[in-house]
């Protein structure tokens, strides 16, 4: 592990970083390009994920200049104590020294993701997926050349071109320390690394996101937020998959037929539980089970609920435990679901698709965590450390 460089070293190293990519902004789409065209899965959220244009390098710019702004998080002070017999006690972050992140598909990643660990102050392992090999491989050599600008070691960067048995080798027995585990991706992967790492995971789980549409909902309200949900961007693991609606919603049926045009626009397949496939338009799910589903596809259920105590089981037995909605005039009923559903963002008349850690004022995300150590929800800047005591003495026993 390499020693903690200071944070004016971090800094311009980020700097640098978002310079090289606008240098090399036609290079890296021309490079993604050949990612693009050697894809021949039929994934379309995969597919997606791994396209960068004009407007994706500019997010990664953003990326890095934000965090080049924000504060250290290491060596933070969370605790102070001063002992009767003159020991003086401090509780500080720290960084948790190496951070393997491992990943599919999104080339943004390699930068936002990477830059967070960085900034915290950490040596960086990266394994992307053999999908965009080409893209990644780009963007870790312009690291290294952000590194070198300022004398740096390239080894604070490191990309792993492991097919999956060598990973799998890896972190069953690491070649080099590993503190920390951030895999980004499907529930295959997540199950993958957590059957095989050595160390701790931070687990990045699946969405599977729900809506309640309670009695008393706006309907203009809830067609906005679950259009939004579902179609905004169907690879996003903050996207809709579910909607419940209560069955004492007024002209219930009404709204259900609006919602149906408006999904059927973005062609959205539509499933339904009994209540709601008796609709025209709605055909019937085959198994409860798909109520575990997350779809990442235009894609959704739509299901019956009798009322706020019902939704809040149902998606507390189902969901990933990512995102979920109430959409509500009713505070009381609002506060009563907020408190109850166990999910690490809960929401009161507003998308799911703002769970971000770029929308939640983090300024970016290294993973959206749905456990519940050490860290819930989106995880950015100043969650990615450990912590360490410090304590000072002259001679004190005990």
């Amino acid at each position: 592990m390499n020693t903690l460089l200071s944070i004016e070293k971090r800094n311009a190293v980020l700097r640098n970083m978002a310079k090289l990519l606008d240098q090399n902004r036609e290079e890296i789409i021309a490079i993604n390009k050949v990612d693009l065209e050697a894809y021949n899965g039929d994934d379309i959220s995969m597919f997606d994920r791994l396209k960068v244009n004009d407007a994706k390098v500019d997010e990664m710019i953003a990326a890095a200049q934000h965090l080049a702004l924000q504060q250290d998080p290491v060596g933070v002070e969370r605790f102070s104590f001063e002992h009767e017999n003159g020991l003086k006690i401090y509780n500080r972050t720290a960084s948790f020294g190496t951070v393997l992140i491992i990943y599919e598909s999104r080339p943004d990643v390699t930068v936002e993701a990477a830059g967070i660990a960085f900034k915290s102050g950490n040596n960086i392992l990266l394994k992307g997926g053999k999908e965009s090999l080409n893209s990644n491989k780009k963007i870790v050599s312009l690291w290294h050349e952000a590194l070198k600008m300022e004398g740096v070691s390239t080894d604070w960067i490191t990309y792993l071109e492991f097919d999956r048995s060598e990973t799998q080798a890896f972190l069953e027995n690491p070649t080099r320390q590993v503190d920390l585990i951030v895999p980004r991706g499907g529930e295959r992967l997540i199950a993958f690394v957590k059957q095989h790492a050595q160390c701790p995971v931070i687990v990045s789980g699946r969405g599977n996101n729900f809506v309640y549409v309670h009695k008393d909902a706006d309907w203009e309200i809830a067609l906005q937020v679950i259009i939004n949900g579902k179609t905004a961007k169907i690879s996003a693991c903050n996207a809709v998959d579910k909607v419940l609606i209560d069955k004492n919603l007024k002209d219930k049926t009404a709204f259900i037929q609006k919602l149906m045009t408006e999904l059927q626009a973005f062609d959205v397949t539509i499933l339904g539980d009994e209540q709601t496939s008796k609709l025209s338009g709605i055909s019937p799910f085959e198994n409860e089970a798909i109520w575990y589903q997350e779809f990442l596809d235009f894609k959704i259920v739509i299901g019956e609920v009798e009322n706020v105590d019902a939704a809040v089981a149902k998606i507390n037995t189902y969901s990933g435990g990512h995102s979920s909605v109430i959409v509500t005039k009713d505070e009381a009923s609002a506060k009563g679901f907020m408190e109850n559903v166990d999910t690490a963002a809960v929401y009161h008349n507003a998308s799911t698709r703002f769970t971000d850690g770029g929308q939640f004022g983090l300024g970016g995300e290294l993973a959206i965590s749905t456990d519940k150590l050490h860290q819930r929800g989106p995880i950015g800047l100043q969650h990615l450390v450990t912590n360490k005591w410090y304590v000072y003495g002259n001679g004190q026993t005990r």
